[in-house]
Order: structure tokens, then sequence, then C-alpha cells
């Protein structure tokens, strides 16, 4: 699929706020409501438009210490692999789990209300998985973090 401006200009739109009205959406970017929703679909479609979801604030519901995990293994095999993404998936304060080249194997951004909190998720993923070196590295200050993608690139 290939995108357009009024494409671009949808995307960015309900990247900012995708609880707006169809109406109030169509006439930020130029089209009638049906209009609108086609070019929604279309985009839903072609698994360009992943979900629709509320963002929370961390702070509030008491997860306000983020955490960078850094994990190095002397495993690579496929069964390892597979165990390590079963282990971190099913972890609800794991965020998001990234492969890495260079000196890391694995990063793992986490979510915890406390040191105390991250310790007891230390412990439940170095039970569920054996891993070689695990370091950690706490946010003191959150200068930018976005679920936006730039659309400059887009296609």
């Amino acid at each position: 699929m290939t995108l357009d401006d009024i494409d671009r200009r949808l995307l960015a739109e309900l990247q900012l706020d995708a609880s707006e009205s169809l109406e109030k959406l169509g006439e930020r970017v130029g089209l009638s409501r049906n209009a609108c929703w086609n070019r929604v679909r279309r985009l839903e479609e072609a698994g360009i438009l992943l979900a629709r979801v509320a963002m929370v604030d961390p702070a509030k519901i008491n997860l306000g210490l983020s955490v960078f995990i850094a994990v190095k293994t002397n495993e690579h095999d496929a069964a390892w692999s597979k165990a390590f993404a079963k282990a971190t998936r099913s972890i609800p304060e794991i965020q998001a789990v990234y492969r890495t080249s260079g000196d890391l194997d694995y990063l793992i951004k986490a979510r915890v209300p406390d040191m105390a909190a991250y310790d007891a998720l230390y412990q439940d993923l170095t039970r569920r998985i054996k891993l070689t070196d695990v370091s950690a590295s706490f946010v003191m200050q959150e200068i930018k973090e976005t679920t936006a993608l730039p659309l400059s690139h887009a296609r």
C-alpha cells in the first residue's frame, strides 16, 4: 500500500489522539466522515494501523520507576531464545524486549513501583531463564518518551 499525504496526516492525528470522532478527524485532514472511516479501515487492513489504545500515566498507577535491563547470555540456541521470549512476554512489568548487536545480547525496558519491585522482577526473570550477566540502569529523569512514529519516511 502506498501512503499519500492524507494518509500521513491521518496517521499523525491518530498517533496524537485516537479517541477523536471520525467527524473531527475528517475535519482535521480534509475528509468527510465516511471517507475518513474508509481510510482508517484501509490502514487497519493493510496492517499499518496496528491498534488504537489508551495511554496511562505510570506514576498515577504506582509504576513510577523505569528501568533498562541489560542482559548478556552464553546461550544462543533456538530453544533458549524461545524460552527467553516466553519468560519476558509473561512478566507484565516488562514493556519491551530487544535483541541487540554489540556488547549486549538483549535490552529490556520495565516499569516497577520501586527497587523492591525491581528486585522481585529480577529474581523472577533469573528463576525462569539462565542468564550470564544482568545489569540495570534506573531512569532518573524522563526527557522524552513517545509512541508517535515520525511519518516523514512513510511511503
